[in-house]
């Protein structure tokens, strides 16, 4: 059985396609001003890889789920990562973390369920978004500046929010900071964000995964889990996650 799974976040969507379990397709390109349309270019992508949503079953999960009109179904991301995670770890217990442009979403998967999950959609602090408006502050895209991370020692952010933390970068780059050191305290204070939150759901032994879009960020990945005091695991593929987890949903719809 085929399935196609369709993940329209806040600043990427995403289409995958698997077979039986196996993943045959995956596609990314930035959400935009309008989910509809990006949706529909989505389509377009998969109709060209021979995965017409007519002929297949489609999920789609995201924020802008409920504009893709050639879905059958609209699952909620926490169902949907949880699923994709689980299928690209190969473990039915797990602690899942997912850094989203507008929201981080930490979420407990045990025998295969999610048990609970925690989601940060209040303030943008340890989110996508924080990271690329620090990174514009420096004069950086965010890849370049957790790149540089790696070389600096954190200079000290102590405000979570977003507006502060800018200020406190301000302040830093006037007394002439070196600006490895205010990147390695970007990723200090998103590491310690996400730390928090996760320690609220976490338990002993159970591994630790990141997807999202910044799963291939290595030094994101070694200061999260030095934070939260264990290693935390990742792969490329885990961006698609989301949209992996709603085309393997999709596999156990009725033909379209």
């Amino acid at each position: 059985m085929t399935g196609i799974g369709i993940d329209i976040g806040s600043s990427c969507a995403k289409a995958a396609v698997t077979e039986d379990g196996a993943i045959l397709f995956w596609e990314q390109m930035p959400t935009g001003w309008s989910s509809k349309d990006t949706a529909e270019a989505l389509r377009q992508k998969l109709c060209a890889a021979g995965f017409d949503p007519v002929q297949h079953p489609c999920i789609a999960t995201g924020y802008g789920r409920v504009v893709v009109p050639y879905a059958q179904k609209a699952v909620t991301e926490i169902t949907c990562h949880a699923k994709g995670a689980q299928a690209l770890f190969g473990r039915e217990d797990l602690d899942i973390v997912d850094i989203g442009g507008q929201d981080t979403k930490v979420i407990c998967l045990r025998g295969g369920s999610v048990k609970d999950f925690l989601m940060n959609d209040k303030c943008s602090a340890g989110t996508g978004r924080f990271l690329e408006v620090m990174a514009n502050t420096l004069g950086m895209d965010p890849a370049s500046m957790i790149a540089l991370a790696a070389k600096g020692n954190d200079a000290g952010i102590s405000s979570m929010c977003t507006v502060f933390a800018e200020s406190e970068v301000i302040s830093l780059i006037g007394k002439g900071e070196p600006k490895e050191n205010i990147a390695c305290a970007v990723v200090a204070s998103i590491a310690r964000k996400i730390a928090s939150q996760a320690s609220r759901l976490r338990e002993a032994g159970v591994p630790a995964v990141l997807t999202g879009g910044l799963c291939e960020a290595s030094y994101l990945q070694k200061a999260l889990g030095e934070a939260m005091g264990a290693p935390i695991a990742s792969c490329p593929q885990a961006r698609y996650a989301g949209a992996i987890g709603a085309a393997l949903l999709a596999e156990k719809l009725p033909k379209a």
